[in-house]
């Protein structure tokens, strides 16, 4: 698939207010808050959020990692807490997603545009909550769930109940949550806490990383239930570059296990001629386009 063709809105509408399609969202999905094309990202002049080039940029200067160059965030965040230690990346990480950021036209139109009766599944591996703020200016009901890195908890999620004042941990196969009466929101890489400011987790260092793939190969990552409704529905990636190990993983059981051959999509933003073969490869297809411009263009033709 030509990552120049245009997108079958009225398809994919269809489907995700049928409630067929699970909305993946990648940090790209943020891009449509620049103020401008190409606006560059500061921690104390801007108000949108930072790519991961942008935040492995800022974690460069604050630990002085010697290559001023390297864009690999999880390498960035592994020698800054080598150099210095866990609670301190986290604090940081803390400054730049404890704001109070404005929600992007695709998370509105998740929160708006779907039937109030069409429970879904949302996941994201972004650290931010503007997809939960989004439910709430909408005061639309969900659950959140979330994947902590915090030793006290490993082989747990938290799941937030919604209105529930504190949160469970619960063993991810354990979890079991009526996804036909409940929207879910799944952080599957960690998440800031801006609410009780004690659970922070980021999926972000290299050890963390090899922690989710050595639990996704057990099968202790990703809740059992999650895993057995991607097998029935179909996905909408957005914001995504293929060199997320996670996502690939999920993937790529999903495909050798020959119980997933619906067509997907993806909406990524000038991809990589590599990243378009390996979405075809995996029945994906991809479509370079604006992510505000695919929002807008859902809502007109949907």
């Amino acid at each position: 698939m030509s990552a120049k063709e245009e997108p079958p809105y009225k398809i994919i509408a269809s489907l995700l207010k049928g409630g067929e399609v699970i909305p993946f969202l990648g940090a790209g999905v943020n891009f449509g808050m620049r103020q401008a094309p190409g606006a560059q990202w500061a921690i104390k002049t801007t108000n949108f959020l930072p790519s991961g080039a942008d935040l492995s940029t800022y974690l460069i200067d604050q630990c002085e990692f010697p290559d001023k160059t390297e864009k690999d965030l999880a390498k960035v965040s592994s020698y800054y807490v080598e150099v210095v230690d866990r609670d301190a990346l986290s604090e940081g990480l803390v400054t730049i997603f404890d704001r109070d950021y404005e929600p992007c036209e695709i998370h509105h139109y998740l929160a708006n545009d779907i039937p109030a009766d069409k429970h879904s599944l949302i996941v994201t591996t972004n650290y931010d909550d503007l997809t939960e703020q989004a439910f709430l200016k909408a005061k639309r009901p969900f659950d959140l769930v979330v994947h902590p890195t915090d030793s006290a908890h490993a082989g747990s999620v938290i799941w937030w109940q919604y209105q529930a004042t504190e949160p469970e941990y619960v063993p991810p196969n354990s979890l079991q949550i009526d996804l036909s009466k409940t929207t879910v929101i799944y952080k599957m890489h960690g998440s800031v806490d801006r609410a009780l400011h004690r659970m922070d987790n980021y999926v972000i260092t290299e050890d963390d990383y090899i922690d989710f793939l050595t639990r996704m190969i057990g099968q202790t990552a990703v809740p059992a239930q999650f895993m057995a409704y991607f097998r029935t529905h179909r996905f909408l990636f957005m914001g995504y570059g293929l060199n997320d190990w996670n996502l690939r993983v999920i993937l790529n059981n999903l495909h050798a296990s020959d119980l997933h051959s619906k067509k997907s999509w993806a909406i990524q933003y000038h991809p990589s001629t590599v990243e378009k073969r390996l979405w075809d490869k995996r029945n994906v297809d991809i479509y370079d386009v604006e992510i505000n411009e695919f929002t807008k263009q859902l809502r007109a033709r949907g």
